[in-house]
């Protein structure tokens, strides 16, 4: 039972090791701080873009409530003017106009809040801008340097893989099989050239024998040979 628990134990810290491998890979680190960053600047983004479409939206609300102002003080003056003209009685005419200003009044008063809010949300809208452009940057430097790291990384991996494989080399066993190539390689080579004079002296044979079966010596020469040992007093 003891041992069960203890291949459970060891295979459970084994995993745990590889996760904790996993969480502190650099690279995998930074990728993903530049995928929370890219995440962060796509969501600023929506949120300048919803700022500058209040401050668009609270604009128009501001002109709309000015232009609403200036018509309604425009139609208390004609009331008056139409009071003064005998075509309403002023009492009426003059309740009107009242009326009108008080609509003016409204309006204006909107006006100078909506303009206001326009004012309020445009620092902002500038303020969150300066910040995106800010973080544009950074995500765009972040992103150089992840690139150049694991370029490096890449490198660095390689290198290491070409120095363990130097390592581990074995320099007396690479000269001994080397010295066993030789001498194979040599003894290789003086069975072919043994081969060789074989060749060269069964073809010698075989013209000794094909000489001797044409014949022997002419008998011309064996004559002059003969006069000439004669002449030196040779048997």
């Amino acid at each position: 039972m003891a041992g069960i628990f203890q291949r459970l134990f060891k295979t459970g810290q084994a995993e745990a090791h590889s996760l904790v491998d996993r969480l502190e890979d650099p690279i995998k680190l930074s990728e993903q701080a530049v995928r929370d960053l890219r995440k962060d600047l796509h969501e600023s983004l929506q949120s300048l873009a919803e700022v500058k479409a209040i401050v668009i939206r609270v604009n128009k609300e501001a002109e709309d409530n000015k232009r609403l102002a200036a018509d309604y003080e425009r139609k208390a003056m004609l009331l008056l003017q139409k009071s003064q003209g005998g075509e309403l009685v002023p009492a009426e005419a003059e309740r009107l106009a009242r009326e009108a200003l008080n609509r003016r009044e409204e309006a204006a008063a909107r006006a100078l809040e909506a303009s206001q809010q326009a004012l309020s949300q445009g620092q902002m809208a500038d303020k969150l801008q300066s910040n995106i452009n800010e973080l544009k940057s950074k995500v765009a430097g972040y992103e150089n340097d992840l690139i150049m790291l694991k370029a490096r990384s890449k490198t660095a991996n390689a290198t290491r893989k070409i120095n363990q494989r130097l390592a581990n080399v074995d320099p007396s066993g690479t000269v001994s099989l080397l010295e066993r190539m030789k001498e194979k390689v040599n003894d290789q080579e003086s069975l072919a050239q043994a081969y060789g004079e074989m060749a060269d002296t069964t073809h010698t044979v075989d013209e000794e024998i094909n000489k001797a079966l044409k014949g022997g010596t002419s008998p011309k020469v064996e004559d002059s040979l003969a006069e000439m040992k004669a002449k030196m007093g040779m048997k």
